[in-house]
């Protein structure tokens, strides 16, 4: 009996994973033009469940969130899919599964053929503004592919002059300022319904809240963030009531995910999957009037992933047969659920996988399932644990129970399996900036970036690895503020304790970088390398420092390996038109100075150098055109003359020769090999 009820929850659970299950949702009346409901959607980012008044929570941290729950539908057991921003918001945008959207890191782009909550409203009529408060969310960078279906994005976050002490200017934004620029938005929106998405970062670390708040939670900055955003929420509540679109609005209210504050070993999140940052607030306040209006609590369980199909539900509009997530609408009718509602919902899993350590640092990935009284994580060494008297996860029930952890790994993976996208993965490469904005919100970057598995032994087990992951987070933070001389006995030691953290090497070598101590640099960039063939951006810093110390030839196919893996990253085709030029690659320095010429038609140096090289391989004639253009580009630089002089002297043009021999001499002509930028010279051995 017992393996029958659990094969018939996989049955039931992959059924409404793929949309077959589903409670019904309202259905649009054909004969009647639909009246659609405003929607508003607020994501609070890094917000704990237990830190919210209507979760339960004596800290007196959410009076305004406090008094939308009493005119909404509270569930208290909500979980996100992942503990990462980009994760868990193409999650609840899609409506579908981190294993089927695939955007599991920065900055893979949303697939085009996913399903998109904003562009669904959009086809119905709505009006559609995003407000984000971070960096993490702009789709100019974060995640591309977001802005589809808004008729307003705002982000617009740039990169230009950031310190710490410009971060609110630069990388993330006040909710106070998210709210202001959305309220701007509604005055001056067209006629119609409008769908808004308002996302606040201030509960984030570095846990900065302003005052008063910052002194009021001297002790516990985190709270202060939370209290915050509370506050910043009641503003727009009063706001959203004086204008009349509040009694009329569905206003959803989640968070992407939580925070870990130590609790099992981690610091912050993005790596395990225990209620900390997993277990979110959700409410969902439906038009007052509404019969299902009325306050209520459901404690059945649910997911972000739901959150899509519910909103469409609230508006009648047909759901996407993609979106996997399922409607919650049947759960809040008022009173007890009817029998029907109450079977299709017994015992609903919830799932959520963490893959950052995996792309991050290649340890494993985690899965893990909650249902009935257990929470189940896949990993090398799995886990389960009876929340319903262990509520902090504390006792591991895996080696005890083997049959009860066999059977919910069976269950895990057979709903995978029916979950997850065939299509291969969307790439992305990681260059130098895109690494350092990723440090600048506490995230730390490499090059891996495989496609997804369900296969938890590939690397090492999270749990082994998670002082690794705080101290790597901490070298993060202390980086963010530019303090290379603080971070580098940090990074030796952690060097120290495990060699093949790719992420350290390539810390200390930047670091090493910015000290200008090259020669200690080249073999932390080399080891980075080594560890992760496919991290672009150290792979360019090992190019620029084997340039630096003159090891033209060790720097060549470096640099080629870059191109290759980037071709429309500049920095490494003027670093080689340099390279081939020092170690007289004559094919290879005209293809190169071409290349770079097409972007940059203007560049001295790739002018200068096509010239020279085209006339040493015996094209006088070609020659001509590039050396003129770097003549005219630096009139007072003597080696285009000299260059040219030799040139007309071997084509015969001897008055021509005689003119530009003069003016090289006239302006201190130099020996050409003193030109840095043009002819070759020879190679340092690799000191590899």
């Amino acid at each position: 009996m017992f393996v029958l009820r659990w094969l018939l929850c996989v049955v039931i659970l992959a059924a409404a994973a793929l949309g077959e299950n589903q409670p019904d949702a309202p259905k649009p009346d054909a004969s009647a033009t639909p009246v659609y409901p405003n929607t508003i959607l607020i994501t609070l980012d890094t917000t704990r469940a237990d830190r919210m008044g209507f979760m339960g929570s004596k800290r007196g941290l959410t009076p305004n969130l406090d008094a939308l729950a009493r005119q909404s539908v509270v569930f208290t057991r909500a979980y996100s899919q992942a503990p990462l921003t980009d994760v868990s918001h193409a999650t609840m945008l899609t409506g579908t599964y981190p294993q089927y959207h695939q955007v599991l890191t920065f900055p893979i782009p949303l697939g085009k053929d996913l399903p998109w909550l904003p562009e669904v409203l959009k086809s119905h009529g709505y009006h559609t503004g995003a407000f984000v408060g971070s960096l993490a969310l702009d789709p100019s960078w974060g995640v591309p592919g977001f802005e589809r279906g808004f008729d307003t994005y705002n982000a617009g976050f740039t990169w230009e002059n950031y310190s710490p002490t410009t971060r609110y200017q630069t990388t993330q934004r006040r909710g106070s300022e998210v709210v202001e620029r959305a309220l701007a938005w509604l005055k001056q929106r067209p006629p119609g319904p409008f769908f808004l998405w308002v996302h606040v970062f201030d509960a984030h670390d570095p846990y900065n809240p302003p005052e008063p708040y910052k002194t009021r939670y001297a002790k516990a900055l985190y709270d202060g963030g939370i209290a915050y955003e509370d506050a910043v929420m009641g503003k727009l509540f009063k706001e959203l009531k004086a204008r009349g679109l509040y009694d009329g609005a569905v206003i959803a209210v989640t968070a992407d995910h939580g925070e870990s504050l130590g609790a099992h070993g981690e610091d912050t999140h993005g790596i395990f999957l225990y209620d900390e940052t997993i277990h979110v607030p959700l409410v969902i306040k439906l038009p007052l009037g509404d019969a299902r209006a009325a306050a209520k609590r459901v404690d059945d369980r649910v997911e972000l992933v739901d959150i899509m199909p519910t909103l469409l539900g609230t508006a009648g509009i047909e759901v996407p047969k993609e979106v996997q997530g399922v409607t919650l609408l049947p759960l809040m009718k008022p009173g007890p659920e009817d029998e029907a509602t109450a079977e299709a919902w017994r015992d609903r899993g919830a799932y959520a996988e963490s893959d950052y350590g995996h792309l991050a640092f290649a340890w494993s990935t985690e899965q893990s399932l909650r249902t009935g009284k257990y929470l189940y994580i896949q990993s090398p060494r799995r886990e389960l644990y009876d929340v319903s008297v262990d509520t902090k996860a504390a006792r591991n029930l895996a080696s005890a129970s083997p049959a009860v952890a066999d059977t919910l790994s069976a269950r895990l993976q057979a709903f995978i399996q029916t979950t997850t996208n065939t299509k291969e993965t969307p790439k992305t490469i990681m260059d130098d900036t895109r690494a350092r904005k990723l440090s600048a919100m506490g995230y730390v970057a490499t090059g891996n970036n495989p496609a997804f598995s369900t296969s938890p032994d590939r690397g090492a087990d999270l749990k082994d690895k998670i002082a690794i992951a705080n101290t790597a987070h901490e070298v993060t933070n202390i980086l963010q503020d530019w303090k290379c001389k603080k971070a580098m006995p940090v990074l030796r030691k952690a060097i120290a304790e495990d060699p093949n953290i790719s992420l350290f090497h390539f810390y200390l070598g930047g670091c090493y970088m910015e000290d200008k101590d090259y020669e200690k640099a080249m073999p932390e960039l080399r080891a980075t390398v080594k560890l992760d063939p496919s991290f672009t951006s150290a792979e360019m810093n090992l190019g620029r420092t084997l340039m630096t110390l003159h090891y033209y030839d060790a720097a060549i196919p470096v640099l080629e390996h870059v191109v290759t893996m980037v071709p429309r990253l500049l920095d490494p085709h003027i670093y080689l038109v340099v390279a081939y030029a020092k170690t007289n690659h004559v094919p290879e320095e005209i293809k190169e100075c071409r290349r770079v010429l097409q972007t940059l038609p203007d560049h001295f140096g790739a002018n200068l150098n096509l010239g020279q090289f085209l006339a040493q391989s015996g094209d006088l004639q070609g020659a001509l055109p590039s050396l003129q253009k770097a003549e005219s580009l630096r009139p007072d630089d003597p080696i285009p003359h000299m260059s040219l002089a030799d040139v007309y002297g071997q084509l015969g043009r001897e008055e021509d020769a005689k003119r530009e021999r003069a003016e090289a001499e006239r302006l201190g002509a130099i020996p050409v090999g003193s030109n840095p930028d043009a002819v070759p010279n020879a190679s340092k051995p690799d000191p590899q």
